[in-house]
């Protein structure tokens, strides 16, 4: 249409004056409206994941000028929740934050700042929504098995090693040790003829030397049925196997084989300086690692004790998700809709999943890998075949409240199991009286506070 110039309004009567400034107005007033709705996401991503995140985001913003994704990255998940971030949202509300697994999500769902996403997704819906995957989106679905938040950062504890340190040592790259005790004996040859200080380090290590020391052994973490049906008098269940794993472990720390642990993700930094040649913590390090000048890096599942099972189960998923937030206009739903659609494209959450070693949401997606990730990064193939596996019973996750107080308890009682100061046996019995009461009143203080982790 040919603009109207002011010089050509003055010309015309005053009705077609009005009528012609008045389309003017209007047509101003529309170009305001046609502004993007803004959509803002809060992440604790780490600085590799959230160069991918920024990545997708701005692809988003680019494809389309409806809607504009702005992400907000925090330092920790206890940053994000901080006074200052609660008065940030008082200001505006973000429409996703990023949630740590608390294995309690239909306590998180039901808060009022919160709006489930099957909630979101019956007002506008994903296409092919049915295909996310029951094995990578389970800790976030609730007893009717609807999804309460986009996993988008579901994950499993993994093994990492370090190719050029086993080299240096004279073991094998591949197959990586699959029983704790073969991994001791490589851990021993790395630290007397690869000269490493540290050849093994943990992250996440509540969730790699307790909670899934129950699954890929076989076996529960919390009796009834790993506290999944609601049954009243759910316990922690630490049987022998993991007085012999804890024993285990004190006795590699006091050989200098076990020299540096958290629950947080401190040790991924020693792991990718090369300065500890071996680490166990959560898949979605994985792309930090490759995007490491220098490090060469393999991937295996965690060990398993031959005593306990001769055919190792696969972990629990955990890890974190997008959760959107309730009380925002529907313009804004709509446009998170949007955006959490373009992320559920099979191409897109592929790249996603190889670029940060977080799982995979949908069989598409699965199907959509390159195969030369796979071929480059040994051991990944086997470690993703894995999880296509329908979970079994003691595989299917977990359900206790007020998890963030018994984790505290954990920590502490690993840190002195480790420390030397209580023995094996007498740490698990205190992590399960001491858990007890939490579990089932919520009333029982948490002992010590661990760091957040960043992923």
């Amino acid at each position: 249409m040919t603009p109207i110039s002011i010089k050509r309004i003055h010309s015309l009567s005053y009705s077609a004056r009005f009528t012609a400034l008045l389309g003017t107005s209007l047509l101003s007033v529309g170009l305001a409206q046609a502004a993007p709705v803004e959509i803002e996401v809060w992440h604790t991503l780490n600085a590799h994941n959230a160069s991918e995140f920024e990545k997708l985001a701005k692809q988003f913003n680019g494809e389309q000028s409806e809607v504009k994704v702005i992400l907000k990255g925090f330092a920790s998940q206890t940053a994000l929740r901080s006074p200052e971030s609660r008065a940030l949202a008082a200001k505006r509300k973000p429409d996703l934050v990023q949630i740590e697994d608390d294995r309690s999500p239909e306590a998180t769902a039901q808060n009022k700042d919160i709006m489930p996403l099957y909630d979101l997704l019956k007002q506008y819906p994903i296409s092919d929504q049915g295909w996310f995957l029951g094995q990578t989106t389970g800790f976030v679905r609730d007893s009717k098995n609807r999804l309460l938040a986009f996993p988008f950062m579901a994950e499993i504890p993994v093994l990492f090693y370090n190719l050029d340190a086993y080299k240096k040592a004279g073991l094998k790259t591949s197959p990586m040790a699959t029983t704790w005790t073969d991994l001791q004996a490589d851990l021993i040859a790395l630290r007397d003829k690869g000269d490493y200080d540290c050849p093994y380090a943990t992250s996440q290590q509540v969730t790699v030397h307790f909670e899934n020391l129950a699954p890929i052994n076989n076996s529960l973490y919390a009796i009834p049925n790993n506290g999944l049906d609601g049954a009243k008098g759910v316990t922690l269940n630490f049987d022998s196997v993991y007085m012999r794993h804890m024993a285990i472990m004190a006795s590699w720390k006091r050989t200098q084989l076990f020299t540096t642990y958290s629950n947080g993700n401190e040790p991924d930094a020693l792991f990718a300086q090369g300065k500890c040649a071996v680490l166990t913590s959560g898949s979605g390090s994985l792309g930090q690692f490759q995007a490491t000048k220098g490090l060469k890096v393999g991937v295996a599942p965690l060990p398993f004790h031959p005593l306990a099972t001769t055919k190792p189960g696969a972990p629990f998923v955990s890890g974190s998700a997008l959760w959107v937030i309730a009380g925002n206009p529907k313009e804004q739903n709509k446009g998170t809709a949007q955006f959490l659609a373009f992320l559920s494209k099979p191409v897109l959450a592929a790249q996603w999943h190889q670029r940060t070693g977080f799982l995979p949401l949908t069989d598409a997606a699965f199907r959509a890998a390159d195969v030369a990730f796979y071929d480059n990064v040994v051991g990944a193939r086997d470690v993703v075949q894995n999880m296509k596996r329908t979970p079994e019973k003691n595989q299917r996750g977990f359900r206790l409240q007020h998890y963030d107080r018994i984790e505290q308890i954990l920590i502490h009682e690993f840190n002195d199991t480790l420390d030397g100061k209580t023995p094996a046996i007498l740490a698990m019995n205190i992590a399960m009286d001491e858990s007890k009461p939490i579990i089932q009143q919520g009333e029982a203080p948490a002992k010590a506070a661990g760091p957040a982790r960043k992923k």
